[in-house]
């Protein structure tokens, strides 16, 4: 049924749109900037995913939404978003455990959402996703292609020498 093919196409189009706005307004900035101005509101951004959650909400969903879909991604998303806002302080105070807490942020970010509309798909979730189907079709796009640009950041400006020189290079992530 062509109804079926309608969530694929907005988390593509979507996604397709949201690049586009970073590589517009965001990628050009990864040389101007420090890496914490566009660090932190990414973590801001991904510390709101307990949104996830409603997965699990009688009335957000529909009855039937399979539970081997629901829990992972509810949980999932739980645990990126306490991650992320636990980088936020590191992250602006330049602590040298805010390197591995955004690694960790981010690969366990987008293997949760790799792995939620992995099982999404399997499990023919999205007919039950009810009013939270929103999450996959508007929220999961912005969120890979933030998960993108982090991992830009972590590859081609926060390195360890800039950051264990913290203060003589724009690459740091301390606060001056």
């Amino acid at each position: 049924m062509i109804f079926d093919r309608i969530l694929p196409l907005n988390l593509i189009a979507n996604t397709a749109i949201f690049y586009v706005a970073v590589r517009l307004y965001l990628l050009p900035l990864l040389t101007r900037v420090r890496p914490q101005q566009i660090l932190v509101p990414i973590l801001l951004l991904h510390s709101t995913r307990h949104l996830g959650m409603m997965f699990l909400t009688r009335g957000a969903t529909y009855p039937g939404l399979p539970l081997e879909f629901a829990y992972p991604a509810a949980f999932g998303d739980l645990l990126t978003a306490i991650i992320a806002f636990v980088a936020i302080p590191l992250v602006l105070r330049g602590s040298r455990k805010a390197k591995p807490v955004v690694w960790t942020f981010n690969i366990f970010g987008i293997v949760d959402l790799l792995a939620a509309i992995t099982t999404a798909t399997i499990y023919n979730a999205p007919v039950a996703m009810g009013p939270a189907y929103w999450i996959p079709a508007f929220w999961v796009p912005l969120l890979l292609v933030t998960h993108y640009a982090t991992f830009l950041l972590l590859w081609r400006r926060w390195n360890s020498k800039a950051h264990d020189s913290v203060g003589n290079s724009g690459d740091t992530i301390a606060v001056e």
